[in-house]
């Protein structure tokens, strides 16, 4: 056992998961619009975007690529700012790098030189004692099935147990709002499975609110409440939400369901795919 191993590997006292209902915090966009200015002239990308995020909810955006999910995404969590409109969790306006909120990306962009346990350490909020620090990386680690890896270099782990950590680490700033773009993008179908499993294992234990961007219908229906769709509009420059799908069943839910599979083929319609030919 190696001493980073051996220094985050006694839970016994580890408090219990931080994260509850009531930590969990609401999310709410009001006509959010986002324009970017180019050589060729202004260029809108969002337009007129209304929703709202339940405490403890996840919630996946769908869309073809470009149609502005992942700014969407940046624009919750403060990021970037909206050109139009306006974003507040828990009524309260969404500031700069907003500090309520944590985020995921498909790579897990973890530092090689330093170990998995100190990788997930960089996400804990400055100023919190070094044995509570110790005590959360621990929780964590144990939650991510990661105490073992404590002490391995992200070049000496899987691309799974690398993105474990990239997740641990966002959880570790104990967020209110959880943003997570193409998590498991880039991970192979098996693993990738598996890391959906995790994070449903993951929000269970600390169910805090969390937006979630993908290309893959499948997962959404298995990860979301409500899957919510973004396409373009008609005659207008700008991706608008086209529709909001609930979710039915609790999870985990039986990826065979007959239900679900009517729900994919609508969402691949609203894509603009052809279910039978993706079928194939």
């Amino acid at each position: 056992m190696t001493a980073a191993t051996a220094l985050y590997a006694d839970t016994t006292e580890c408090p219990a998961p931080r994260i509850d209902d009531a930590s969990a915090a609401s999310l709410a966009l009001r006509g959010v619009g986002r324009t970017f200015g180019t050589p060729e002239g202004s260029r809108r990308v969002l337009r007129d975007i209304d929703l709202d995020v339940a405490a403890g909810e996840i919630v996946a955006i769908l869309g073809p690529s470009g149609c502005g999910k992942s700014t969407l995404l940046r624009l919750a969590g403060g990021l970037d700012t909206p050109t139009d409109g306006s974003i507040a969790i828990s009524g309260e306006s969404v500031r700069s790098y907003d500090p309520r909120c944590a985020i995921g990306f498909q790579e897990p962009r973890l530092f090689p030189w330093r170990s998995i346990a100190h990788n997930v350490e960089l996400g804990v909020r400055r100023g919190t004692p070094a044995a509570q620090r110790r005590k959360d990386v621990a929780h964590l680690l144990e939650l991510t099935g990661l105490t073992e890896a404590a002490g391995q270099r992200p070049h000496q782990v899987s691309g799974g147990m690398a993105q474990r950590a990239s997740l641990a680490r966002a959880l570790a700033r104990n967020p209110a709002v959880l943003l997570l773009d193409e998590p498991f993008g880039a991970l192979d179908a098996l693993t990738r499975l598996r890391m959906q499993d995790l994070l449903l294992d993951i929000h269970t234990a600390e169910p805090t609110t969390v937006l979630l961007v993908t290309h893959d219908v499948d997962e959404a229906l298995q990860l979301a409440d409500r899957v919510v769709l973004l396409g373009a509009d008609a005659g207008r420059e700008g991706a608008v939400i086209q529709q909001i799908v609930t979710v039915p069943g609790e999870r985990p839910r039986d990826r065979g369901s007959a239900e679900l599979a009517e729900l994919r083929a609508n969402l691949l319609d609203g894509l603009g795919v052809d279910r039978h030919a993706h079928a194939r």
